[in-house]
């Protein structure tokens, strides 16, 4: 009897799932497996919020499972001597998984790979699980991959995406290979309180209602802070409960300006997965240096402070920081905002950030947390490395009328309308009735120092 083992990485679902359907259809059973690595927890990846939501999804999964007969096989340790102890076990012939992007995903394929060979057992590494594209799959004629996203969107645009594939009827998982319970979020400390479930059938019913109620409003209404007309399911394609190729064709089918926006952020994604993956050290290294030299941790010890608390006096930034910490997630709009502030006003290393918003963030993945800073921080992609983001600008552009700061700033919940951006323009009494931090830093403060040290003063 021929058997296959399926290792799940970033890819915790059963529809569309091309790793999971080849391993099937050349094999008479399956073990569907999963490990808890001991390299990610020892790297700090394993932060309160996403091991929340990891367990939500395997626990998904693994019902998904039995309920085709089958079910989850967990293990804990190095990730390449528990596939071999289990392909021992299972007797298994092949191995079947994703394809990912970062260095230590290529190192583990790797050693996989070289690994199984010793034992008489082949590995099978699919791409488009992860991602929508391959990266790799469009380049320029000058490089092994794009650097801004314009033409990667044209490129990526004209691309044919494969068709997605059906989840399976039935599962047969061969006897004798055990497994440890399945993890529960029960017994978890330090996560937000307004933490969201995960799982393959929390993210599919979550796309169904918004594909149905708010794809059409997306385009206009995607920067709106206090509309919160984003698509939320940023936690469900980092741990690939969601796929990003059913993502793109159900998008597509929807059509309209709402759709086109939202696949354009979808290819985002992709962008930033082929840079790293052709720049893996982008993760902790300037992509494109700019010779800072930042403030010291020590000497910007008590703004950085204030900024994880949301106590920087700049209410949009101080709102921004508070949901994150509450949610474990963030708007995109204020991802940006919240990053320009640290990087530029305060002009505080990046990694900084990009640590913290990994500490929180239930979507929290290398390829587009550290890209994404890269990119406010103007060491990444950005064609325009030296914008900086004015807060109450910003504020005044997306939220308008204050509501998303009344909303995590409630000690300023008395002051109306836009007047809530600018509290430090209150006098007098008026100003003391607010229990609030007055500014950090002045604006044109920050920006001098900002534009000094990347000599453009």
């Amino acid at each position: 009897m021929n058997v296959s083992v399926v290792l799940f990485t970033s890819d915790l679902r059963l529809h569309d799932h091309p790793a999971l359907r080849a391993a099937q259809d050349g094999s008479a059973a399956l073990v569907p497996l999963f490990v808890r690595d001991d390299a990610v927890a020892e790297a700090g990846f394993t932060a309160p919020n996403r091991m929340a939501f990891l367990a939500d999804c395997l626990a998904d999964l693994d019902g998904g499972l039995r309920a085709r007969g089958g079910r989850l096989v967990v293990r804990s340790g190095d990730v390449v001597a528990q596939v071999c102890q289990v392909v021992a076990e299972a007797d298994a012939d092949e191995v079947h998984m994703a394809a990912g992007v970062s260095g230590y995903a290529r190192r583990r394929e790797e050693r996989l790979r070289t690994a199984l060979e010793g034992e008489g057992c082949r590995l099978h590494v699919h791409d488009t699980v992860i991602t929508a594209l391959a990266p790799g799959a469009v380049t320029p004629s000058t490089s092994d991959h794009f650097a801004v996203f314009t033409p990667y969107f044209r490129h990526w645009s004209q691309e044919p995406l494969r068709d997605p594939v059906a989840a399976p009827r039935a599962i047969r998982v061969p006897d004798g290979v055990g497994s440890e319970a399945i993890p529960s979020r029960t017994g978890l400390s330090g996560l937000s309180e307004g933490l969201a479930r995960g799982g393959e059938s929390e993210g599919r019913k979550r796309l169904t209602a918004w594909l149905r109620a708010d794809i059409a409003s997306y385009e206009d209404g995607h920067d709106d802070l206090s509309g919160d007309a984003t698509s939320r399911l940023s936690p469900h394609l980092h741990f690939g409960t969601l796929s990003p190729v059913e993502l793109v064709h159900r998008a597509r089918a929807a059509g309209g300006p709402g759709a086109e926006a939202f696949v354009r952020q979808l290819a985002w994604r992709d962008f930033h997965h082929q840079v790293l993956a052709a720049r893996p050290d982008a993760a902790v290294a300037d992509y494109r240096t700019k010779r800072d030299r930042w403030r010291s941790e020590r000497a910007a010890h008590e703004d950085i402070k204030a900024w994880k608390k949301g106590r920087t006096g700049y209410p949009i930034v101080d709102a921004a920081m508070r949901q994150l910490r509450h949610e474990g997630w963030m708007h995109n709009r204020a991802r940006l905002l919240a990053a320009s502030f640290l990087t530029k006003t305060l002009y505080v290393d990046w990694r900084i950030g990009a640590r913290h918003f990994l500490d929180l963030l239930v979507d929290g993945d290398v390829a587009n947390n550290q890209l994404n800073w890269q990119w406010m921080a103007g060491t990444g992609t950005d064609s325009r490395p030296g914008r900086v983001l004015n807060p109450v600008t910003q504020a005044k552009r997306y939220d308008p009328d204050g509501e998303y700061v009344r909303r995590w700033v409630p000690e300023l919940a008395g002051l109306a309308g836009g007047a809530v951006h600018e509290p430090w323009k209150l006098q007098g009494l008026e100003r003391a009735a607010y229990d609030y931090p007055d500014p950090v830093v002045e604006l044109s403060e920050g920006l001098a120092r900002f534009r000094a040290a990347r000599d453009r003063d």
